[in-house]
Order: structure tokens, then sequence, then C-alpha cells
């Protein structure tokens, strides 16, 4: 069968109720990818672990995605904005799977949280939105609610929580980039090109930090990238059925998942203060969604 020679997604009608089960199904995968990815980290070196995440990711993607759109998929529109854009991705993905090596999944996850707040700061110089005060307070109390895990002054600030942060400004500058990018290709298109672009940079610097593996290694490795696939996958399609600022806070969900893999698995369990803070942050993340989405509709509703 011909592929397409245009490379537009699908336009399907909206379904709340479809998206939310997506959604939830891909923050249901993804805590078991990054505990994986905690697992290997600890018996070989976090750029192996990383290049295991995705290069199985693209091998499970590229046979769908050339089948749909052909080769040309892998050269994109906008190229070079792509290729930024996956080039960004990767490093949010090391320096989380570096800030897991380092500390309990929940503080790494707790701290990139403020990837969300981080976009909203941000949007007005790179994508020209407004933001009010309310956005700005929800801003202002989010990073409190770093610093309560953090709690600079009363203990030291490891590796863990500086690359944990480091997620964090990376996440909100690929999703910068990803609403810059908005229609210009398919989802699935993008996610495959993303995916390139990190296992090409990470193989050519695997010779430096290869070591050997196990069998049971490798079918970890193998299923963190179906899984992280797979996620991303429901991800797109959750977008198609419902609007982004419905289904935003509902990635605070994981935080259940996360702690309870965290607790069984490694023996973590997270303190008062990271509790704390963690509330502090959702509870902003929250805001601003709902914020968003309130004002969407006004929008909407008087045809802007």
């Amino acid at each position: 069968m011909k592929p397409p020679t245009t490379l537009t997604p699908n336009v399907l009608m909206p379904n709340p109720l479809i998206g939310v089960g997506l959604y939830l199904l891909a923050y249901t995968v993804m805590p078991f990818m990054d505990a994986s990815a905690k697992y290997l980290s600890a018996e070989m070196s976090v750029m192996q672990v990383a290049w295991g995440r995705y290069f199985f990711h693209l091998m499970f993607l590229l046979p769908f995605v050339i089948n749909r759109y052909g080769v040309q998929a892998l050269k994109p529109d906008r190229f070079w904005l792509q290729l930024l854009r996956g080039a960004v991705m990767l490093v949010a993905t090391v320096t989380f799977f570096a800030a897991l090596s380092y500390s309990p999944m929940i503080d790494a996850q707790s701290l990139a949280y403020t990837a969300p707040l981080l976009v909203t700061i941000l949007a007005p110089f790179f994508l020209g939105e407004k933001i009010g005060p309310v956005r700005i307070a929800c801003v202002a109390v989010g990073f409190i609610g770093t610093l309560v895990i953090i709690r600079p002054g009363t203990q030291e600030i490891g590796p863990g929580t500086l690359f944990a942060l480091g997620t964090g400004i990376s996440y909100a500058s690929y999703t910068l980039l990803t609403r810059k990018l908005a229609g210009t290709s398919p989802p699935l298109v993008t996610l495959t090109f993303t995916a390139l672009v990190g296992s090409i940079v990470l193989t050519l610097a695997l010779p430096f930090f290869w070591s050997g593996i196990t069998l049971i290694q490798l079918l970890i490795m193998i299923a963190m990238g179906i899984a992280g696939a797979a996620a991303h996958y429901f991800f797109i399609k959750a977008y198609d059925y419902a609007e982004a600022s419905f289904l935003a806070p509902l990635s605070y969900s994981s935080i259940i998942l996360i702690t309870v893999l965290g607790y069984f698995w490694f023996g973590d369990f997270p303190d008062v203060w990271t509790w704390t803070g963690c509330a502090i942050i959702v509870t902003a993340g929250i805001t601003i969604s709902v914020r968003e989405r309130q004002q969407r509709k006004k929008k909407n509703a008087a045809g802007i």
C-alpha cells in the first residue's frame, strides 16, 4: 500500500472519557519504565540505560511509521527545530535517569514536576502568551514547594537534586518547542524522529560508556523501550480525544504508583517534607492547568 503523500494527523471527535483513559494508561506505564531505569542504573552507566530506552523505542516505532508515512517521515517539516526538540528531550531523559540513580523515585519526580511552572514563566518570551497574576502566584507557590523538598541550608544539595531540577528545565524547554511545532507533523512522526535523534547521539557515545550486560538486563532495556513508545503513543491518542489543559492535572496521578514502586522495589518512602513539597507543587500545577482551560473556554465563547 502506498504511504500517504501528506503528513497530516487524523482528526477525531472529542470524547473526554476515552482521552482520560488513555492518559491514565500512559501514566500507569511510565513509572514502570522509570523504576526499570533506576534498577539498571545501579549496575551500569546512565548513558547506557538511556541508550537502551531510546534504541528499542525507535526499533518498536520505526516499522509502523515508515509503513504509514514513508521514509520521508524521517525528515519532518521544520527539521532543525525538530532536531533541537529531540536534543532537549535527550537531555531531559539522561538527567532524569541520573536523578533516579541518586535519589528516591518520588523525590526525583517531585522536582521534575517544576516543568509546568517553568513553562508558564517562559511562555511569554518564547510563545508570546500572556500570563496573569493568578499564574504568577501559582508559579511562586510551586517554587516554595520546591524549596520545601530541597530544604537548602538544612541538608546538602546532592547530585540527584541538581539532576532532577535539570530535568524540569529541560522538559520545560521540550514542552515549549513541542507547542512551537504543533501542527507541523503528525505526533507519531515527531515522536519517532525524537527517538531517532536520541538513538544516534547515544549510539555514537556508547563506546565510552558500554559495559557487558546480562540477558535479564537486555530484556529490561527492551521492555523499557517498548513501554516508553507505548506510553507516548497513549499520550498522543489521548490528545486526539480531549484538550491538553483538561488532561494535564491527571499526570500527577502517577505519584501513587511511583510511591508504591519506590517502596516495594527499592525500600524508599517519602518523608513528610517531600510529601509537603510535592503537594504544594502539584496544587500549583493543577491550578495553572485549570486556569488555562477556563481562559480557553472564554476565548472560544468570545470567538477569539
